[in-house]
């Protein structure tokens, strides 16, 4: 999306860095396994990230995670607001890990395992937990990540969603039918949609999130679930907003 695109869609860019150095470049790579992507990251200012620690309490949540979180000189601002926003607001962390020749892999789970240790909300697809935790179910994973206090959603494509709160029974919700066109994106769709939810319905900190009700969980998910089957309804990776349930 270009800057006009943003701001046209209320998005604030006040905190956003200018640099003369090339935006980092991902190649899809889609196949009948999923998708593959590969990274150009040398010297681009994806990776030149200011720190804005001081900020974070301006917010009702703050997300981390993905290739930024693992590539320095990025990986260092990332983990610092991370504390920041775990202290001071609702930490949500993605992993969203990604393996290329120019990530280091046990640097890179290390890292992101660390970020969700932070974390009030964790999002992650069954891929991701697979490769953080290698030896451990992602069901099992979640469950773990869970009764440490945290609300944790899982993934699984097709197969819908689940999420974990606390030692309560997890919720399972179906993905949303739709005739596929792209699934590039999807996952982010639905942690954009996951945020929406919870900033919208006043869920901030680890208390708020720890209290959700079944039903909030279960409403919580399918508005998700529709966010992520825009994605995936369309060409391209800019997402709808429906209607909230």
């Amino acid at each position: 999306m270009t800057v006009r695109g943003l701001a046209d869609a209320g998005t604030e860019l006040g905190l956003c860095a200018r640099s003369e150095l090339p935006t980092t470049l991902a190649v899809a790579d889609p196949g009948p396994d999923g998708t593959g992507y590969h990274f150009h990251l040398d010297e681009t200012a994806t990776f030149r990230l200011p720190d804005h620690t001081a900020q974070v309490e301006r917010f009702a949540a703050v997300y981390v995670g993905g290739v930024a979180a693992v590539v320095e000189p990025a990986a260092g601002a990332v983990a610092a607001t991370a504390r920041a926003g775990a202290a001071r607001s609702l930490l949500v962390v993605d992993p969203n890990v990604r393996e290329d020749r120019t990530i280091d892999p046990p640097t890179a789970s290390r890292l992101l395992r660390e970020l969700c240790s932070l974390a009030h909300v964790v999002k992650a697809s069954d891929e991701d937990l697979a490769r953080l935790w290698p030896d451990t179910d992602p069901d099992e994973s979640g469950r773990r990540l869970a009764a440490e206090g945290r609300l944790v959603v899982l993934t699984r494509g097709a197969k819908g969603a689940t999420a974990f709160a606390g030692d309560a029974e997890p919720v399972s919700v179906p993905a949303v039918p739709v005739e596929v066109v792209n699934t590039i994106g999807a996952g982010d769709a639905f942690m954009a949609g996951v945020v929406n939810w919870l900033t919208t319905h006043g869920v901030a900190g680890s208390g708020a999130v720890a209290g959700l009700s079944r039903e909030q969980v279960t409403r919580m998910l399918e508005f998700a679930a529709r966010v992520a089957a825009s994605v995936c309804a369309q060409a391209g990776t800019e997402p709808t907003r429906p209607p909230d349930n």
